[in-house]
């Protein structure tokens, strides 16, 4: 009876804390694609040119223009590819974003500057934001919706950022 009485409170205690997972599954068409439109605020996941999910958007502090130095707060715009997945964000979950890629570190070069670098699509912080933008220069969606991108977003997925 002890026996049956432990099993019991075990799997209760396991039943709390196995439901929480950040790691969802994904069994649908594949993402061949990532489109940003900074200006709408919004981020669509495509199959060929269907679209599968949408997601309202936050960038960076300085939303208007393209990346082009480290800390001025911009989000990149053009052709990139997610190149990693972050299973231990500090915002819940991440993708990581290629940017720079050569055109920017030239672009950077060029003015005697450092073009930045570590853009994640992630989720949002524990502290309260100020504002609508809020990011380095990252794309932030909230916890719920990283969780079922991360599921679906596989690494080598290019992603257009828009302006």
């Amino acid at each position: 009876m002890r026996f049956l009485h432990l099993i019991v409170l075990l799997t209760a205690l396991l039943g709390v804390t196995g439901c929480a997972s950040k790691f969802r599954t994904y069994n649908g068409p594949e993402v061949t694609s990532i489109v940003v439109h900074k200006a709408e605020r919004r981020m669509y996941l495509l199959h060929d040119s269907e679209v599968l999910k949408a997601f309202d958007i936050e960038l960076g502090f300085t939303s208007d223009g393209p990346k082009q130095f480290e800390g001025d707060g911009r989000t990149p715009e053009g052709a990139y590819y997610i190149d990693r997945l972050n299973p231990n964000s500090s915002y819940h979950l991440s993708l990581g974003i290629s940017y720079p890629n050569q055109a920017d570190r030239e672009f950077a070069r060029a003015a005697g500057r450092q073009p930045g670098g570590d853009i994640f699509i992630h989720g949002t912080p524990k502290v309260v934001r100020r504002s609508p933008d809020w990011t380095a220069g990252c794309i932030a969606v909230s916890d719920r919706e990283i969780e079922v991108i991360y599921s679906m977003v596989k690494v080598g997925t290019p992603i257009f950022i828009r302006p």
